[in-house]
């Protein structure tokens, strides 16, 4: 039996000035370093072990790989292309206060989050979930059993969730927030409900 162990970075520059980053590639802050320590410890507390950590291109997901590589004398991480973030194609670099101002009414508004749904140049989150598809497809062919952690983003690391159980997307983008160094465990005998494993203070959305 394979678990796949799911992350999402800490806080990176856009995150702290309220941008809407996708492929854009700014590094952590100070708080981001202190959460990628964070949820590093708690996975050293927990005696928890990895067969590998795969990561997103994007500085601001393998700079928190690193960490939690380094903190639990884990193997480097590996780069994997296709966990790096939605493409937000016009509404990169757009403040996220400004998202109804440029994408109403093609949105998907949450207690916490205005989603932008289809900007001109964007992935669709059907695009993602497809995307989702082939790389738990190709990830659970390659590794059997024991367990792999995936440092990933917000919106991509949410449709991963929903193609591990076969979910409807618009439901998962409404479910729960996928805060800095949360950490999620998707694994056939865990319940969808049951998947956050740690949460942290968050400072961001």
């Amino acid at each position: 039996m394979l678990k796949i162990y799911l992350a999402r970075h800490g806080q990176n520059e856009d995150n702290a000035n309220g941008i809407l980053n996708g492929h854009r590639d700014l590094p952590l802050t100070d708080i981001g370093l202190t959460q990628a320590a964070e949820i590093a410890n708690e996975i050293k507390d927990a005696n928890m072990s990895f067969n590998a950590v795969l990561s997103s291109p994007l500085c601001r997901a393998f700079q928190t790989a690193e960490i939690i590589s380094e903190i639990n004398n884990l193997p480097m991480p590996q780069v994997v292309d296709d966990l790096i973030e939605r493409d937000f194609g016009i509404m990169t670099g757009i403040k996220q206060s400004r998202i109804e101002e440029f994408c109403a009414p093609d949105i998907l508004k949450t207690e916490l989050i205005t989603y932008f749904l289809a900007p001109k140049g964007a992935e669709s989150f059907p695009d993602l979930l497809a995307r989702a598809d082939k790389l738990l497809s190709r990830l659970t062919e390659e590794y059997k059993d024991g367990s792999i952690l995936l440092v990933t983003h917000g919106d991509f690391g949410k449709m991963i969730y929903a193609s591990y159980y076969n979910l409807e997307w618009e439901n998962v983008l409404k479910l729960f927030h996928f805060g800095n160094s949360e950490l999620l465990l998707l694994a056939p005998d865990s319940r969808p409900e049951d998947a956050h494993v740690f949460t942290i203070q968050q400072h961001n959305l």
